[in-house]
This record gives C-alpha cells, structure tokens and sequence, in this order.
C-alpha cells in the first residue's frame, strides 16, 4: 500500500508552481493540505485527517525540489539561439470558406518576397496571422472580403532555439511565462513548433523582454 506522503508527493510534483512555492516557503501548508485532502483521501481509499497531510508536506524533501529548479536552469542554458524580428503586424479574421483559399493565395505572394516573417494558427471559429509589415497592404487587399476581427501593430517577436527533448521537459514555458508575468510584459502571441518557441510582444516590450529571455540562457 502506497503511504500518505507518497500521494502527497506525487500530487505536488505534477505542478512547478507548487515545487517552486514550496522550496521558496511561499505556501500555506495548511491551505495546500486543504486543498489536496480529498485526492489524497480517494487516493488512500480511507478517511485521514489533515494533521497526515500538513506533517507529510512538511517532511519533503525540499532538495529534490530545489533540484527540478536546478535541472531546469541547465535546459535553459542549452539553448542554441535566441533571435528578434521587428516591424511585424498581427491580423485575426473569421473563418469562413474562402479564408483558406485566400491564404493559398498569400502564400504566393510572399514567395516572391525574401526574408517574410509568416505565421499562422487556426483555431475553431478563428485564424490569425503575424506577418512583416512589408506584406500589410498586400494581405489586406488579399482578405478584404473576409471579416477582419483584430489587427496589431508595432510588434516584435522573439524565438527561442530549444534543445531537442525539450517536449518532455514539463514547467517548460511555466518558467518563460513566469519571468515575463512578474515583469507586466503582456504576449501578444506565442508560437510553437518542436524545437521552437516564439513569443510576439509590443515594440515598447522588446528590448525588456529580450533581456529577461537572455538571463534564462545565462544565470
């Protein structure tokens, strides 16, 4: 049979933001131990009282939560590039039957362009795109029968070249989100593919959120 403090365990280090909390002495053990009673109880398949809880919180091992800090500041200082763009706009249309023929079309257009900074996500009932301003007339004239629903300017992006095995390294982008959260740096967008993360900020943000991004790579 599994004990109390192994449950309790196992429920604290699904989430960074307890470990983080937790090796900080930013938490309430008894809030937390409130909190974490009844998955704790169904998990034992028993009645138990708080006290089990809080005594097995306050007996973790607050080195081997220090250390999942510590193995993901070594992932960040693996990282092999981290690159800008500026001058970009961000377009959200209505998705309709003829938006994905329109971006064929965009497409086409900006193979004759070279160095086109060109993203797009579709969402259900939404598709939006960052594009070089350069291409702004062009895309306009391209989707004007659809219905513009957002469109930002002044934007910036910032990629990150993540080390490979990066998507099995959980609190990945908790710990990028976190640094630009405590420094009211507000995303515009965020962009992912395997070995890639992309955040789109306001130009007034870049230059901010580009040194915090650094000092991921660095400290």
């Amino acid at each position: 049979m599994i004990k109390i403090s192994e449950h309790v365990s196992q429920i604290i280090l699904r989430s960074p933001f307890l470990i983080e909390a937790l090796a900080e002495g930013l938490v309430n053990v008894s809030s937390l131990a409130r909190k974490i009673h009844p998955e704790v109880e169904q998990a034992v398949g028993k009645t138990i009282n708080y006290g089990a809880i809080i005594q097995a919180i306050n007996r973790m091992d607050t080195g081997k939560l220090m250390n999942l800090d510590r193995n993901m500041r070594q992932f960040f200082n693996q990282m092999t590039d981290i690159s800008v763009r500026s001058g970009l706009l961000d377009y959200t249309f209505l998705n309709s039957e003829t938006l994905l023929s329109k971006q064929v079309d965009l497409l086409k257009a900006i193979s004759k362009q070279a160095k086109v900074f060109y993203s797009f996500s579709q969402g259900v009932s939404e598709t939006t795109i960052v594009i070089s301003e350069n291409m702004g007339i062009e895309l306009e004239e391209i989707f004007q029968l659809e219905k513009m629903l957002v469109k930002e300017k002044d934007l910036s992006s910032i990629s990150l070249m993540l080390p490979a095995g990066n998507q099995f390294v959980y609190g990945l982008y908790y710990y990028i989100l976190k640094e630009l959260a405590l420094n009211g740096i507000n995303l515009v967008e965020m962009i992912s593919t395997s070995n890639e993360y992309t955040i789109v900020v306001g130009n007034k943000d870049l230059d901010k959120a580009f040194s915090l991004l650094m000092s991921l790579k660095h400290r």
